[in-house]
Formats: structure tokens, sequence, C-alpha cells
């Protein structure tokens, strides 16, 4: 059997918790939703507006959690405990800080919401929601960055577990605050955010006991006196990676954002369609992102390990991965292109352009999980700065001008924002897979 096909299992067993957790994360939202919109539609308006606004900065800054992870594995390549437990530290401190920065700027102009053309009842609903979810931000980030060191050594069950954990906490914290329970006040829409800002918190203090006392982390915590101090030159490096890191993440939600807007330009049928595909389309790609995940991962590790015969056989394995899931599901939503419209919606115009739009989304499965994939394992060899290019000439060069010229020009309406991305993914896919091969190149 060739070395590509021996790594990809070895890759897939590091990235399915990692999935497990991205999707948990999706459920979440989904809870809120559900036990919001049972309270009252304008709610459950204002709860998606003030998610909306929250989601580019919140994305951006995970992107320097992110940073720890490829660090951590470089390290634990070379075998260097003193100096991931220096990235531990200091990243821990990094992504914290920043945190703490966004949740007190998003706190501090809650105003901003009434002048995004939103209903004013709405944002008033939204406001306490949007304080308590920006004040959230901070547990979940510190979450990030010390699920992204033990991801980063190969201990991704842990943070998967608790991600599991905290869909039912979440749940019951919800129903006692939304609805009034034990004695409590009903606060609706504010009660949601107050069981997530506590299931955030809960969840982060808990991982980080297991990281502070559990066996496996002892080699780090047990250099602390040593390692955990400020120190200039690992925040270079985490901010060399996570600085790109934050503007790919960025750009990506921005660029969705814009192209939501675009097609709220082509009526209501055609907003609604597009959010349903791009609902499924975000569902199934949690699973890519976390296949790049666990190839970076490990594909840092050889890195580090100087060894670019296991990085090429990683990098092209977790490739092939991600083409046969991204085909597996362009299939799957072919096939059911007309059920899957059902599950969101029982207008027949809605139904009829969704499934028109999923025959698009089938390709963007493809170029979308390819292309994400090879965004992780460039950033696994430390290798972001022209990923970062890449992905800004994807959907702002290419996807969000191609798309506009179609929908706009050719007439082609939602259909033709969704051609657009295509397009750009495609050209981003082969550019970062391209590069990665010439990077992972051995010379003979």
């Amino acid at each position: 059997m060739p070395p590509m096909f021996k790594e990809f299992p070895a890759t897939f067993k590091i990235a399915l918790p990692i999935i497990i957790s991205n999707v948990a994360q999706i459920g979440l939202g989904l809870i809120d939703s559900a036990m919001i919109g049972a309270v009252d539609y304008r709610q459950l308006a204002a709860s998606s507006l003030a998610l909306n606004v929250i989601v580019i900065p919140q994305v951006a800054a995970n992107g320097m959690a992110i940073a720890l992870s490829p660090l951590t594995a470089i390290a634990n390549g070379r075998n260097d405990t003193l100096k991931a437990s220096k990235i531990l530290y200091n990243g821990f401190i990094l992504t914290t800080i920043l945190a703490v920065l966004i949740a007190v700027a998003m706190v501090t102009f809650p105003q901003l919401l009434f002048h995004l053309g939103q209903d004013r009842e709405v944002v008033s609903f939204a406001i306490p929601f949007y304080k308590l979810i920006a004040w959230s931000l901070i547990p979940m980030l510190m979450f990030s960055a010390v699920k992204q060191f033990c991801d980063a050594l190969e201990f991704t069950k842990t943070a998967m577990t608790l991600s599991l954990l905290s869909l039912p906490l979440n749940a019951f914290l919800n129903w006692i605050f939304i609805y009034g329970r034990f004695g409590f006040p009903r606060m609706e829409l504010s009660g949601a955010g107050v069981g997530t800002l506590i299931t955030r918190i809960l969840i982060a203090i808990i991982l980080i006991i297991i990281v502070l006392k559990h066996k496996t982390f002892k080699p780090y915590i047990d250099l602390r006196l040593k390692a955990w101090k400020p120190d200039g030159k690992i925040w270079k490096e985490l901010l060399h990676i996570g600085i790109p890191t934050s503007m790919q993440y960025g750009m990506e939600v921005a660029a969705f954002a814009v192209s939501g807007i675009m097609i709220g330009w082509l009526g209501a049928t055609s907003q609604a369609a597009h959010q349903i595909a791009l609902n499924l389309a975000s569902a199934t790609f949690m699973a890519a992102l976390g296949l790049s995940m666990g190839g970076s991962i490990r594909v840092s590790n050889a890195y580090g390990r100087g060894d670019k015969n296991a990085m090429r056989a990683i990098g092209t394995s977790t490739f092939a991965g991600g083409l046969i899931y991204g085909v597996v599901c362009a299939v799957l939503f072919i096939i059911f292109r007309f059920q899957l419209p059902a599950l969101f919606t029982n207008n027949a115009m809605v139904s009829t352009l969704t499934s028109s739009l999923l025959i698009i989304a089938a390709i963007f499965q493809i170029s979308d999980a390819t292309q994400a994939i090879g965004v992780g394992l460039l950033r696994g060899i430390k290798d972001v700065k022209a990923p970062t290019v890449f992905v800004g000439i994807a959907y702002w060069l290419i996807g969000i001008p191609v798309g506009y010229f179609l929908a706009f020009r050719l007439n082609m309406g939602a259909s033709g924002i969704w051609v657009g991305f295509v397009t750009g993914l495609t050209a981003s896919s082969v550019l970062l897979n391209t590069r990665f091969l010439k990077k992972s190149k051995v010379v003979i």
C-alpha cells in the first residue's frame, strides 16, 4: 500500500474529534434559535442580527487561537517541550487579551446595531443579548486557545467531549433563563445569552483544569516556572501565523456576508433559498474543516522533524480524503436536492430555487473542501502570507466580481452568485495545493 494511503487513517483519527467539536458548536446556535423561536419571531430575528454582527470579529479572533496548533505541533515534532510550554502560556495570554479588547469594544458601542437598516424593535431586543454574547467571547476564545494546544498534541477527545456536553448543558440553562424556571425571572432572549455565557465559562474552566492536572500535560506544566513568562520571540511567531489566519477567516466570513446582501437585492425568495443552501453547505463544511486541522497538525509534526517524505504523504492523503468527501457530499446534494429544502421551508418558490442552487452547491462542496485543506496544510508548515493573498483573490477579486457579473449583468440571479464562488474557490484550491506540493517536494 502506498505511504499516502497509510497516512490518512492516522489523520482521520485526529480529525474526527475535531469534526465532532465543530458540529457541536453549530448545535449550540441551533439550540438557541429553536428555543428563542418558540418565544417570539421578533426575538429570533434579534438573535440572528446580533450573531451576524458578532461572527466576523469572533471568527477573526479565533484565527489567533488557531496559531497555537501548528507551532505546538512543530515543537512537539522536535521534542522541544520547553518551547511548547512557552507557546501554551503566551498563546493563551495573547488570545485572552485580544478577546477582552474585542468584547469591550463591542459592548461599548452597541448602538452600531441601530445603523444597519434593521427594524428598531428588533434592535432593541437584540442589544442585551448582543452584550452577553460579546462577553462570552472571552471564555470561548480561552477555551479555543487551550483546545488548539491539546489538539496539536493529538489529545483531541477531551475537547470533543466537553463540546458535546455543552449541548445539553446549554439547553438546560436556556430552559431555566429563557422561560423562568426554578424561581428565576423569565428573561426570554437575554436568557439565551446568559445560558451561553455560563456554558462557555464552565467548559473553559474545566478544560484549563484538565490541562493543569492531567498526566498527559505534566511535562509541559512542570516547566511553568521557566516557561510561563512573556516571550517576545514567541509572540512574534504567534502573530506571524495568527494575523494572516485571522485575515483569511475574516475575509471569508465578510465575503459571504456581502454575497447575502447582494442576493437580498434579488428579493426575499432568492435570499431565503440562498440561506438554506448556505446552511447546508456550512454544515457539511465542518467535516472538511476538521480534516484540514487534522492534516495541519500532522504536517506540522513532520515539519518539526524535518521529514519531507512524511509531510508530502500526509498532505496528499489529506487532500485525497477531502476530495473524496467533497464528491460524496456533491452526489448527495444532487440526489436529495428536492428533499433537503423541505426541511427548512414549505414555500414552493423557495424550494424550487433552493433545489437549483444545490446543484451548484454540489460543485462548491469539492472546491471548498479542497481549498480548506490546502490552507491547513500550508499553515502546518508556517506558510501563511501567500495563502492569505490567494484567499483574498479567490473571494474578493474572483468570487464576488464574477458572481455580481453573472447575477446582475447576465441575469442569472442567485445562481450567478454561487457560480462566482465556485469559480473563486476552485482557483484558490489549485493555487494552495499546488504551492503545498512545491513546498513539500522531496529532493533526491
